[in-house]
């Protein structure tokens, strides 16, 4: 169990820490010349046997913080992540001002278990103390920590202390036992040190997980891997930490400047930074003033300080604006990346660093920079907001509209191990590529797919349909490609689709070829091979396979539209083979020079200007390129002409093999 000490300066934490551990936390020597504490100190106390003999909960921590009020960011530091807190209250002083902002802090981290610690009263009388007993549990009343124990305790003559003592031993054996194995281990770092013969050691409370000497951890922010040659925990050496506990990390090939506070040791599975976050935050009841969207505000996470902007997503009364008291959703925009997980405490202080506005915790460590505030997207923020991973990853799938990168959300979830996912919907999985998608938004999807092609063959009656990517920019441009896929396979098993080649129609819209069809395309085909890159007219081809012109130009359009050939412009035809190699060509040019210009496909293919111009804006119209001023960009998502590729992409539904 971790204890934080909380309260004003000088009213008694370090000496508390030192009559309960034996420990003088105050370690730097201007700490020692001021009589304050400046940097974060630790100290732990043994457990004793009570009782029948049993142990009472192990090792306790200590994080003794400091009470200035320019330290208060240092104090945050050590304060998230604790499981218990003390807030000290000096008898002969009462409530200072940092009394109530150390207060507001551990509200706004939701820490609800602690106690109040009267300090100091050997220096005031039972008049006195009583009233200031009064005046702590009324400051206590509106917070996280109402109805606390009141212990008053002198350390100089260590009255109170052994009574404090055994309620701190009698919480650590009511503390939570063991570990979520699917949890990733998560360090908070918030000091790095060199030790002669270990090296770099960083130091924070494990908030999940656990670790053991040979590991590969994460430095985050950043991309750096690091293996871990030693661990201590509590203050002792150990095979393995875990959550909960205080710890120490010896760290190979790197200097303690490279590990600043702030930054976290993570496993890989689960590293990522954020420049932006979506949180449930409620404004401190005391603050003054309103939050504003816009408002500049110092953001904390973990033992991380970092400058934002917030943006008021929901409040209780609508508008941009949370009222004190009032809880509602935000996305905070960094200015500088860092790390921070789903589920994370999060505390924002004004930009001035003067108070504590509000708290909260990281409902999305990957928010969206667009459609933040779009019904969809309030109601997944409401399905991340349940308390059973399970439950929330079950209601995402219910409430995302264009589906769940699972391996997105266990990342940011902290998650190794995916929990148990619903019945019946569409999950589809490659080498990096774990997705769903709900059976709702399945159907939402097909309903406008439908109405798309039905659409797209009334208004091109002569042409098949469109190529896959066309349509789902033409239906739904936000559904990830891998889905997309996954749907299409579903469709067409069910017969709701056909497809051929690359292009997709309605099973009513496919054409059956006549005898006379049939003859024509017998004799053309040939004649369009050999025609090579120029392609064939209809004129031409009439003369030559001695047809009617009216005759050959319907059988060509029937043929185009079932899609073996392309009318490039009006009565001029392709073969599917030249097709392909004017497409293969299209893509090196592309890939050498990052786009497709007419005058370098005209010198690929031998072709003039003007016929190379209208085979690239036939390429454009039915989507294998894109027109961007005088050039044309070659569309990575077209599957059009393909090219050779890797084995398909599996699809399963969830409770199948």
């Amino acid at each position: 169990m971790i204890v934080g000490t909380a309260g004003h300066i000088d009213h008694g934490k370090t000496t508390l820490v030192k009559a309960l551990t034996g420990v003088d936390t105050d370690r730097l020597p201007q700490e020692k010349q001021r009589g304050i504490s400046i940097e974060l100190g630790y100290a732990f106390l043994d457990a004793v046997p009570v009782g029948d003999g049993a142990a009472a909960g192990g090792r306790i921590g200590f994080i003794d913080v400091p009470g200035h009020e320019r330290l208060v960011h240092t104090m945050l530091a050590g304060a998230t992540g604790i499981d218990l807190a003390l807030l000290l209250v000096a008898a002969d002083d009462g409530p200072m001002p940092q009394t109530h902002e150390h207060l507001a802090v551990l509200s706004l981290l939701g820490i609800r278990r602690g106690a109040v610690v009267l300090t100091k009263v050997d220096r005031a009388d039972a008049q006195r103390r009583a009233a200031v007993r009064r005046e702590a549990e009324a400051l206590l009343a509106p917070s996280s920590l109402a109805g606390a124990p009141v212990f008053e305790v002198s350390a100089t003559s260590g009255e109170g202390l052994a009574a404090l003592r055994d309620w701190l031993l009698g919480q650590a054996q009511q503390a939570p036992v063991g570990r979520d194995p699917s949890l990733a281990f998560r360090l908070a770092v918030d000091r790095a040190f060199t030790l002669g013969g270990v090296g770099t050691v960083a130091t924070g409370t494990v908030f999940a997980g656990a670790v053991r000497d040979g590991d590969e951890l994460a430095l985050v922010p950043g991309d750096t891997r690091l293996r871990v040659r030693s661990v201590h925990a509590d203050n002792r050496p150990v095979e393995q930490a875990g959550s909960g506990q205080r710890c120490a990390v010896a760290l190979a090939g790197i200097a303690k400047e490279a590990v600043p506070r702030g930054h976290w040791l993570c496993a890989p599975p689960v590293a990522l930074q954020t420049d932006r976050f979506d949180a449930e935050l409620r404004l401190w009841h005391a603050e003054a003033r309103p939050l504003r969207s816009g408002q500049a505000v110092l953001v904390h996470v973990g033992s991380a300080s970092q400058a934002g902007t917030v943006a008021v997503l929901q409040a209780p009364a609508g508008g941009d604006v949370l009222g004190p008291g009032e809880t509602g959703l935000v996305q905070v925009v960094l200015r500088q990346p860092l790390a921070g997980w789903a589920g994370d405490r999060v505390v924002l202080r004004d930009a001035a660093a003067s108070r504590t506005l509000a708290g909260g915790r990281i409902l999305d460590p990957l928010a969206p920079t667009r459609y933040r505030r779009t019904p969809a997207r309030l109601a997944e923020l409401a399905a991340r907001q349940l308390p059973d991973a399970a439950a929330r990853v079950s209601a995402l799938l219910a409430a995302a509209p264009v589906g769940l990168d699972l391996q997105r959300w266990c990342r940011a979830e902290g998650l190794l191990a995916l929990p148990p996912l619903p019945d019946g919907l569409l999950r589809v999985q490659a080498a990096a590529v774990d997705m769903a998608l709900g059976q709702a938004a399945a159907d939402a999807v097909l309903a406008l797919v439908l109405p798309a092609l039905r659409d797209f063959h009334q208004r091109a009656p002569e042409e098949l349909g469109p190529d896959t990517a066309r349509l789902r920019r033409l239906a739904a441009p936000r559904l990830p490609l891998p889905l997309w896929r996954g749907l299409l396979e579903r469709w067409l098993a069910q017969g709701l689709l056909r497809q051929r080649g690359a292009v997709v129609h309605l099973p009513e819209h496919g054409l059956r070829l006549s005898a006379v069809d049939e003859r024509i395309a017998q004799k053309v085909g040939p004649m369009l091979l050999s025609a090579g890159f120029e392609g064939a007219w209809v004129r031409d081809l009439a003369r030559d396979a001695a047809e009617g012109e009216v005759l050959m130009r319907t059988t060509l359009a029937r043929l185009a539209q079932r899609g073996d050939l392309h009318q490039v412009v009006r009565d001029l035809y392709y073969a599917e083979a030249t097709m392909l190699r004017l497409a293969a060509l299209v893509r090196q040019v592309a890939q050498a020079e990052g786009e497709v210009r007419a005058a370098s496909f005209r010198d690929a293919t031998g072709l003039g200007r003007k016929r190379a111009i209208q085979v690239l804006e036939y390429f454009d119209r039915i989507g294998l390129l894109r027109r961007v001023g005088d050039s044309h960009r070659l569309r990575p998502d077209s599957a059009l002409f393909p090219t050779p590729a890797a084995p398909e992409t599996a699809t399963k539904v969830a409770g199948c093999a």
